[in-house]
């Protein structure tokens, strides 16, 4: 394919070359990093900021103060970002494909690269929801309710965004 000439070795052409994603991964698992943007991290860090924002906050209003456990809800906000925006991106690349091929700045995304089939991008969509829910199991049922409530936000948001100016 021609993108996959203009973009070396089926390098995003709206990514910053050289990110870690394209320098220390496997070539094998390119791809679905990409798709993940996981060689672009705002979106991991502006889910998990509030996060722990909030944790933060939490424990300073405890008598009890910093506890044990708090480490793992600390991790478990940390991988649970990373591994949902991974999923939310995925959905859109998958809803997006037809547009994004025929975009110069997204024609050389995984799926409308030919990179990565759409069945392979729901299962690494899968694969990456799947996760995160587990991780989402071993917390408050509070925060689980409202993280699965916060899924159906990500579900539409590709669809959304063509008749809204978000």
């Amino acid at each position: 394919m021609a993108d996959r000439a203009r973009t070396p070795e089926g390098r995003v052409a709206d990514a910053v070359a050289g990110n870690w994603v394209d320098r220390l991964a496997p070539a094998w698992a390119r791809p679905y990093l990409r798709l993940s943007r996981a060689d672009r991290p705002i979106g991991t860090w502006l889910l998990l900021l509030p996060c722990w924002w909030g944790l933060l906050l939490a424990i300073a209003a405890d008598p009890a103060g910093w506890r044990p456990e708090d480490v793992w809800i600390f991790a478990g906000c940390a991988a649970g970002a990373f591994l949902m925006r991974g999923a939310g991106c995925t959905w859109n690349d998958i809803t997006d494909r037809d547009f994004d091929a025929r975009v110069e700045r997204t024609r050389s995304r995984p799926i409308p690269s030919g990179q990565v089939s759409v069945r392979a991008a729901l299962a690494w969509m899968a694969v990456q929801a799947l996760l995160a829910f587990a991780i989402l199991l071993t917390f408050h049922p509070l925060a689980v309710a409202l993280g699965i409530a916060s899924v159906l936000l990500v579900a539409i948001y590709p669809f959304a965004k063509r008749f809204t100016w978000w």
